[in-house]
């Protein structure tokens, strides 16, 4: 299983993409509380006991900060590649950066 990164590195991602989806006032949405809330709740470990509970919300955390990356980048892909109606076969290729093959010798046919 590959290492987590830090707490502190995952709190920062998840704050930078809740402030991608709600903009300058995402300190004041519930998500934002909700998280915070979270890893000042699970930051403390005692040295008397190992806390399962905090390795929990660590692998929690990584897993959300990972949704959110990917919702985001599958809406950025939907909106460049979702056309409204139909299109050509022509225009479906040059969106993804192909061409038609053209009639090699020149039937007339081809532009």
């Amino acid at each position: 299983m590959a290492a987590l990164s830090s707490p502190l590195r995952v709190c920062r991602g998840i704050l930078k993409e809740l402030r991608a989806i709600h903009g300058p006032t995402y300190n004041r949405s519930l998500a934002y509380n909700y998280v915070m809330d979270q890893f000042r709740k699970n930051k403390q470990v005692t040295a008397e006991r190992y806390c399962r509970a905090q390795d929990e919300a660590n692998h929690d955390s990584h897993t959300y900060l990972c949704l959110l990356a990917s919702s985001r980048t599958h809406q950025a892909l939907h909106n460049l590649y979702h056309v409204k109606g139909e299109c050509s076969t022509a225009q479906a290729a040059s969106m993804v950066g192909l061409r038609l093959p053209t009639q090699p010798g020149g039937k007339g046919w081809e532009n």
